[in-house]
């Protein structure tokens, strides 16, 4: 059974509102919700009946498309998945729809032949090749990088929307240091990714800074249609993580030049894989080769220059030397440790 565009934007938008653990739905609250989706993506003004929304209900708990949703109602009144953690989403698509994306990505591939679509490339990429999968037995022709074990991934379309509509976002966070999570009410501007990693840029509603907040740390979050939606002034994000490597800056960094040298065994690597697309070579020599990159100096691009251990050498600016120089000596004091407890050990045995 095919789903048509419109039915699909209705079960993702009831599958995001059973989902909602914050808030108790009755049938008008779903018919409210679907109908100003549908205004805000296809501009459809004529709302949605209450026949439409409950046939959608029945059609989801069965398993005609798969879904086999578990939707049960509480209090004779309140709709929810039975199973928090059930989601439509993660259904899988029957054969039809699997022709339909077929097609979808033919199309796609025609207009990667322009170079305005050059970006798509990877995208179509992973794309055929799921649909190969869901089709074939055998295993992948192709190995993009990924992680499925990474949270997170599926908060992706909503919070995209919610960009889009300038909609302000109560989100439940939990940073790696903290010991509780913590609501808020923040602003969000920009969905980033960093080495298969993703990250909101926000800004709080009590704060003027400009936050990442990883979506893998997000617990839950709901949007706040009634809160005014405060954007960031004076800020080109186009341009504004442009000159780092990572995502770690504050609207106060400004990028240094930073002088890397490489030992003449891993300088063909930096050539053909630049750090940054500022890098320019400023020397060759016998066993070294120099580069030059400007950028923001944070821990993602300590991170990057340690990865590359005893192969390179910091000579400029003398902070981030200073900085590698610590961190080496403390990765070496790790090691010294271990060895002086192993020869402890050794003499105890004696």
């Amino acid at each position: 059974m095919a789903i048509n565009k419109l039915a699909l934007i209705r079960y993702k938008t009831i599958d995001d509102c059973l989902r909602n653990r914050y808030r108790k739905w009755t049938l008008e609250d779903l018919i409210e919700k679907v109908s100003d989706t549908l205004y805000e993506l296809e501009g459809i003004r004529t709302g949605i009946s209450k026949r439409t929304i409950q046939a959608d209900l029945q059609l989801m708990r069965s398993d005609k498309l798969g879904y086999n949703a578990p939707i049960v109602v509480k209090d004779r009144r309140f709709y929810t998945y039975e199973d928090p953690s059930f989601s439509i989403t993660k259904a899988p698509i029957n054969n039809a729809d699997v022709d339909k994306m077929k097609e979808i990505v033919g199309v796609l591939k025609q207009f990667n032949a322009f170079n305005y679509f050059d970006e798509m490339s990877d995208m179509i990429a992973r794309l055929e090749n799921n649909l190969y999968k869901s089709t074939h037995q055998g295993g992948n022709h192709i190995q993009l990088e990924s992680n499925n074990q990474l949270k997170g991934m599926e908060y992706i379309p909503k919070l995209y929307q919610a960009i889009l509509k300038n909609s302000a976002l109560l989100i439940e966070y939990k940073s790696f240091k903290a010991q509780q999570s913590q609501q808020l009410i923040y602003f969000p501007y920009l969905l980033k990714e960093y080495r298969n990693r993703w990250f909101l840029i926000v800004k709080a509603k009590k704060g003027g800074m400009i936050l990442n907040l990883a979506l893998d740390r997000i617990i839950e979050f709901q949007e706040l249609p009634q809160e005014p939606f405060i954007s960031y002034e004076g800020v080109d994000f186009d341009r504004y993580y442009s000159d780092l490597i990572g995502v770690t800056k504050n609207s106060n960094d400004r990028p240094q030049k930073v002088i890397l040298e490489f030992d003449n065994r891993h300088s063909p690597y930096v050539v053909t894989k630049p750090l940054h697309h500022s890098q320019i070579l400023i020397a060759e020599k016998e066993k070294t080769t120099i580069f030059r990159i400007d950028v923001v100096l944070n821990f993602e691009l300590e991170r990057e220059i340690l990865g590359f251990g005893e192969s390179v050498k910091v000579l400029g600016p003398r902070i981030l030397a200073a900085r590698i120089k610590k961190r080496l000596q403390q990765a070496h004091g790790l090691y010294e440790t271990e060895e002086r407890e192993k020869g402890l050990q050794q003499q105890l045995a004696l």
